[in-house]
């Protein structure tokens, strides 16, 4: 259980879903070819979760002092796996994860691709050494990570088998899939602000600079106020172009009920957010909330379907 709660698994297991959903919920559902088979599929699952799980341990190792105040009871680092060994467990994930995407990446001959998982891998070890501490610079690069493994799931599927006869269907289809790394990159930088004010004790001990601690807690919640209808506008024009206008009930009352109005009970939460329960509260609705999102595209291809 210790090294479950070191490489957070439960983050893993939605990470591995979203990625899984897109392929076969949205992408097989579709008369396309694709670049990976359904093994290669769970593959490049495989491949992101041993990635981000490196990413969780080494960040637990780099947080322990801030993490002994801000939530004493999760620290594993130290006190149930010890740092050497917290560092092979880094090394053995992280290598995993480069080396299956470097085998994707010749399988479908696209060798350029491997680069990738080594940039991220990289940025990941950055992000906790030194980014973290930076201003914003930290909130934009893990949203950008995240929704970044939504979109993988499109350069591996689609780019590969994309040539001029089919251009047109399958940039369709990848511009489908921006959409939804937009909105997680969105939902994700909002949450990492949120994250920051739930462990505004812990950062200011440690003398990070992190927006609730530049700003204070009270402005940075009325800026997340704010913030938090572009995901609302966001999500309300989604379902004006392609769900209401094509009178899609299930996917309707889907996005509606798990999308649409966790939204917006997060944008009323937020505005008198105060303690470290609010907001964990709220960080943890929003990541359900990006799930649901990228669900959301199953569920909306099944109703296409079945409408039809």
């Amino acid at each position: 259980m210790n090294y479950l709660k070191l490489i957070r698994f439960q983050n893993l297991i939605l990470l591995a879903a979203m990625q899984l959903v897109l392929h076969f919920g949205f992408l097989k559902f579709q008369n396309i070819p694709l670049g990976l088979s359904n093994f290669n599929a769970f593959l490049l699952a495989l491949t992101t979760v041993c990635i981000a799980a490196g990413g969780y341990i080494i960040n637990n190792i780099m947080d322990v002092e801030t993490d002994a105040i801000n939530c004493p009871k999760k620290v594993v680092v130290g006190t149930l796996i010890s740092e050497a060994k917290a560092y092979n467990i880094y090394m053995a994930f992280t290598f995993t994860g480069v080396a299956i995407g470097f085998y994707l990446a010749n399988l479908i001959n696209k060798p350029g691709f491997a680069a990738m998982f080594i940039v991220i891998a990289a940025t990941l070890y950055f992000y906790a050494v030194n980014l973290k501490q930076s201003l914003l610079i930290g909130n934009i690069l893990v949203a950008l990570l995240l929704s970044f493994s939504i979109l993988i799931v499109g350069i591996f599927d689609l780019l590969p088998v994309t040539d001029t006869a089919n251009q047109p269907i399958m940039g369709m289809y990848f511009k489908i899939v921006i959409d939804y790394a937009f909105f997680g990159f969105l939902l994700n930088f909002i949450r990492e602000i949120v994250k920051d004010l739930e462990d505004y004790d812990g950062d200011a001990n440690e003398g990070m600079q992190t927006l609730p601690i530049v700003l204070g807690i009270s402005r940075t919640t009325k800026l997340v106020f704010v913030v938090s209808f572009l995901p609302i506008i966001a999500v309300l024009y989604y379902l004006n172009m392609y769900v209401f206008s094509n009178k899609l009930i299930i996917s309707t009352l889907y996005c509606l009920i798990f999308i649409l109005a966790p939204l917006l009970y997060f944008t009323v939460k937020i505005w008198s957010a105060k303690t470290k329960s609010d907001f964990s509260q709220l960080s943890l609705l929003l990541k359900w909330i990006v799930f649901f999102g990228v669900v959301s595209i199953g569920i909306i291809s099944y109703n296409i379907l079945h409408h039809a």
